[in-house]
């Protein structure tokens, strides 16, 4: 792909100041574990979450996750797998994944701001909601899952009711 050049740059703006700002006006735990680095701890409607933030200057880009409080086993890990891509399936945003560490399963979203002066705080709002929404959304298909033994095209036809039209 041919790179057009500019004769300036405007340097993107680091999001976690205005993440920072964010997330102390709804009183959320939080860890600046750097300068480009955040841990933020919220409560959805059926387990606490913990939100990273990460920004990288050099790409411009903010990468985020939304973790479960929630445990794969390893003899679950294949179904949950296949859980994945049904329910990725259904993502206009981000997807789901699970971290190869904690096996958590985790909401995640990458966002590139080059040419951007910065994230809005709007923009920055509106990732947290979607990720806390899908999250509460698709917990319960997790549960079945993992621990109810439900294959995930069982689980999330017993968990998901997608509204055709109003009542």
């Amino acid at each position: 792909m041919t790179m057009l050049s500019t004769e300036t740059t405007a340097a993107t703006q680091n999001p976690l100041e205005i993440l920072e700002e964010i997330v102390g006006a709804n009183d959320w735990s939080f860890e600046r574990l750097s300068a480009e680095e955040m841990l933020v701890e919220i409560s959805g409607r059926w387990c606490h979450y913990r939100l990273f933030f990460f920004w990288q200057d050099d790409v411009s880009a903010m990468q985020f996750s939304c973790q479960f409080d929630m445990r794969v086993l390893p003899n679950r890990r294949a179904a949950v797998v296949e859980l994945l891509a049904v329910i990725n399936e259904r993502l206009w945003l981000g997807h789901f994944d699970i971290d190869g560490e904690a096996s958590s399963p985790m909401f995640r979203h990458t966002t590139l701001l080059r040419g951007a002066q910065g994230a809005s705080v709007e923009q920055l709002e509106d990732l947290i909601d979607i990720a806390i929404t899908e999250c509460d959304r698709f917990f319960p298909v997790f549960q079945f899952v993992v621990w109810g033994g439900k294959s995930a095209h069982e689980a999330v036809s017993a968990a998901i009711l997608d509204t055709v039209a109003e009542a």
